[in-house]
């Protein structure tokens, strides 16, 4: 977790927030979802003649990749639908960091330093108190927590399976470009099919922002893949969550919603967190 690391997870993280403000304030999820995931894909298709072919082993890698990401977002639009932005969002990425820690060291032989390892807990922590920083939740918002909790454990999923991925093929470039070749059409396909005609005048007010969120999207993770290659898999999980914190400042300037006390202490939770990994 050198200097340079934690710097370039931080910017993925801002990154991160600003792909999903944009994903949620598009009230329509699929086709919000269907932009997100083509503008994601079209930086990639030129770069396939760059990068070239994966090697053949590593398609089991890709394979994994793109189908528990698929459920990532088939899980996030779910909860989008009836949650909050403040609080789904929180409970999802605060769920992934403990999670892939205790793979990464449990199951996988991973090494985390106490510091680290306190650091990933103590940002657990702060991100998970930002769920009820507005309040307890509404009946309705109660029906998205559980779509949002399982969000979380598909994020810590597609994270074990990228980290090692990536380090198999030494290439986060090549990597990512076919993951978003792969997996950015499908939204869009199945908003072909269930909106037909419907679709191109649907489209019209939404396009240039969901085209944006997924080339934003693309560039966040592309850097934190290049950031796994430097093997500190339980504490990247956890920087990349302080996502979190910009998504609340998002979600205030944008959603008008409350910041307040809790968001504030939450929040100094996260970075004594950030803190510690960076030690």
């Amino acid at each position: 977790m050198t200097p340079a690391i934690v710097a370039a997870v931080l910017l993925a993280a801002l990154l991160h927030a600003a792909w999903n403000a944009i994903a949620h304030g598009i009230t329509d999820r699929l086709l919000g979802f269907a932009l997100i995931g083509l503008g994601g894909m079209v930086p990639a298709v030129p770069l396939l003649f760059v990068v070239g072919p994966p090697p053949r082993e590593a398609w089991l890698f890709l394979t994994a990749s793109v189908l528990t990401h698929l459920v990532y977002f088939g899980l996030l639009m779910a909860s989008y639908r009836s949650g909050e932005f403040g609080q789904v969002y929180p409970l999802a990425r605060g769920t992934a960091p403990w999670v892939v820690a205790l793979v990464g060291v449990g199951l996988l032989g991973e090494a985390v330093s106490a510091p680290h390892l306190l650091g990933v807990l103590v940002v657990s922590a702060g991100l998970m108190v930002l769920v009820f920083a507005g309040g307890r939740p509404s009946r309705e918002q109660m029906r998205a927590l559980p779509a949002a909790f399982a969000t979380g454990l598909a994020i810590a999923a597609y994270t074990v399976v990228d980290a090692y991925g990536v380090r198999f093929t030494q290439d986060p470039l090549g990597y990512i470009t076919w993951i978003m070749f792969f997996q950015g059409p499908v939204f869009f396909v199945v908003a072909v099919f269930t909106r037909r005609g419907r679709l191109p005048a649907q489209l019209a007010p939404v396009w240039k922002r969901g085209l944006a969120g997924g080339a934003i999207s693309a560039l966040a993770y592309g850097i934190v893949l290049w950031a796994q290659l430097s093997g500190a898999l339980a504490g990247i999980a956890a920087l990349r969550e302080t996502s979190i914190v910009f998504a609340a400042l998002l979600g205030t300037l944008l959603f008008k919603e409350r910041f307040g006390a809790v968001r504030v202490a939450a929040s100094a939770l996260v970075v004594a967190g950030v803190l510690l990994l960076a030690l």
